[in-house]
């Protein structure tokens, strides 16, 4: 099975050019904020840190994700979305075979999604990897779950 979540490419780059405009809108239209307080520098904090915040979420989340199980091994790749075309600085990817997969496990928190695997490693011990799922369907997640799983399943038969 190969998926990925490709279409929110557009989307990440589309959400990082909103925010720096509305930085420079803020910028030039500064005094609109004089209402919140009447200190210069109190204000330039708090509009830099709500759009350093917003700024980072989205760095942090928005990452392109690939799985693919067809053949004998399993390649799971993380991306970053911005300048990952260019210099891949934020690229994550593990490729192992079938039969070194022990587990895995999706972990659901707020706004943060994660796949994790646990991998046996060729020294004999136990490998985990995380990956960042939060931009991939819920149905896409379902499909890679049944595949884990499945996987799993033909391990645990071949070991009894």
């Amino acid at each position: 099975m190969r998926t990925d979540n490709g279409h929110v490419k557009n989307t990440i780059i589309s959400v990082y050019f909103v925010l720096i405009v509305l930085a420079i809108i803020m910028a030039t239209v500064f005094k609109a904020f004089s209402d919140l307080t009447s200190n210069f520098g109190l204000t330039f904090v708090i509009v830099l840190s709500v759009f350093m915040v917003v700024f980072l979420a989205v760095y942090r989340i928005g990452k392109y994700f690939e799985y693919d199980s067809d053949g004998e091994q399993v390649v799971v790749t993380n991306k970053g979305l911005l300048l990952s075309e260019k210099i891949n600085y934020r690229t994550h990817e593990i490729e192992f075979y079938k039969e070194n997969l022990i587990g895995f496990k999706f972990k659901n928190y707020l706004i943060y999604r994660c796949l994790v695997l646990y991998i046996k490693s060729d020294s004999g011990a136990t490998v985990k990897e995380r990956f960042n799922t939060t931009l991939v369907t819920q149905r896409k997640r379902k499909y890679i779950g049944q595949s884990l799983s499945k996987i799993v399943k033909k391990n645990i038969s071949n070991k009894a």
